[in-house]
């Protein structure tokens, strides 16, 4: 039996990866242009088994928004093995390779197993929430629109007008993905064979009142026809609004469409303000789940990258069976503005593991709820209260897009 090896990616591993991805997630990859454009050779480990690929996985370079900042962040994908070649410890290799070569203090990803990913210290750091709105129910109040406050882009001017809309969300909220002009030209992308029955792909924007856009919304239609009528189905699949008045807009737009009945939303944050909007939140049907999971590199940098809620100045045991350079203990202090960690010889005042530190680090869980099933271990009394304290945040993280 040949020895399965793990080497760094080549360009032409392309068609290779996308096709073990594929049958590992039972699908078939089309042809993608841009997705060569966005494959990145050396940010993607190959294992092989005789010259055969039979195992991959990807790191994109894109940033992330943390709690008082926009840092950079592996954002791992493409994660698959073949299936003639599962249990034989494929996996274990690439992911931990891949952890302890990436560059940045942190890595995310989207996990189709949640059951895999624990077991390499990755903590799931933001709840999502779906929506699946019944339209006939839900009642969304009137909202008084001025002629020319709404209105459409073509994909191209989307290109130039939504960008820095994008990154002045990440300034606001925790756990959302910057992308590159590349990145944006794939999400923009509208294929009809992509479709899946649906229209093309609507890009409404709100306007303020002096003509910028300070809103938008990507979503699709479905024509459906019900024993009592229409009942047509809203896809909307991402909307970012500045303004509380252009997030009440293109909802009651999207909430009202005519002949639907139905609207689905998969990419809400857990305190999402559209509750708010209707006077039948039941009609809802929200959903709560898992999105990102977060992986802590570099205990020290990653920690003096955020910014924390309340000061903080104490000692942390981490343990990290996985990269032996996190595992120690270091004195993090901190205030609004500025935050130091380094290793310490000082006693700890708590002690956890690398996953709960990935799971609080985005503000949206507390150290509390660890604590409360003994996987957090406090040494002196209040410790666990100021770092549940320290690392919240005001306003809760969200990822609003599977890469």
């Amino acid at each position: 039996m040949a020895e399965i090896g793990v080497r760094v990616g080549v360009a032409g591993d392309f068609e290779d990866v996308s096709e073990l991805f594929g049958a590992a997630m039972m699908f078939d990859p089309s042809p993608n242009e841009l997705g060569r454009q966005l494959f990145e050779p050396e940010r993607a480990l190959v294992a092989t088994d005789g010259g055969e690929v039979v195992g991959t996985t990807r790191a994109l370079t894109r940033d992330l928004s943390v709690p008082g900042g926009v840092v950079a962040a592996a954002h791992v994908t493409g994660v698959g093995v073949k299936a003639t070649h599962r249990r034989r410890g494929v996996m274990s290799a690439l992911i931990t390779r891949q952890l302890r070569e990436v560059p940045e203090a942190i890595a995310v990803l989207w996990a189709s197993e949640p059951g895999i990913y624990g077991r390499f210290g990755y903590g799931a750091a933001t709840w999502g929430t779906a929506y699946e709105v019944d339209l006939h129910r839900v009642g969304p109040p009137s909202v008084r629109i001025r002629p020319g406050e709404l209105g459409e882009l073509t994909a191209d001017d989307a290109l130039k007008e939504l960008p820095p809309l994008l990154r002045s969300l990440q300034e606001r909220r925790p756990g959302v993905s910057g992308r590159s002009e590349l990145q944006w030209q794939r999400r923009l992308e509208d294929k009809k064979d992509d479709r899946h029955g649906k229209t093309a792909r609507r890009i409404l924007v709100h306007r303020d009142e002096t003509g910028a856009i300070d809103g938008y919304a990507l979503w699709r239609g479905k024509l459906n026809w019900g024993a009592t009528g229409p009942a047509s189905e809203v896809s909307l699949q991402e909307l970012v609004a500045l303004e509380p008045t252009a997030y009440k807009a293109l909802w009651q737009h999207v909430l009202t469409l005519d002949l639907a009945a139905t609207l689905e939303f998969e990419y809400a944050a857990v305190d999402e303000p559209l509750q708010q909007l209707v006077t039948t939140p039941t009609a809802l049907n929200r959903r709560v789940n898992e999105s990102l999971w977060l992986r802590v590199t570099d205990v020290a940098r990653a920690l003096e990258q955020r910014r924390y809620a309340v000061p903080v100045d104490l000692v942390l045991d981490v343990t990290d069976d996985l990269i032996p350079a996190n595992a120690g203990r270091f004195q993090l202090t901190a205030d609004g503005t500025t935050a130091r960690c380094e290793r310490t010889d000082d006693p700890a005042d708590l002690t956890l593991s690398v996953t709960e530190l990935g799971a609080i680090y985005l503000g949206g869980r507390t150290l509390a709820e660890f604590a409360a099933t003994g996987r957090v271990t406090e040494h002196t009394p209040g410790a666990v209260a100021t770092v549940t304290s320290a690392f919240t945040w005001p306003i809760a993280p969200v990822s609003i897009e599977v890469f």
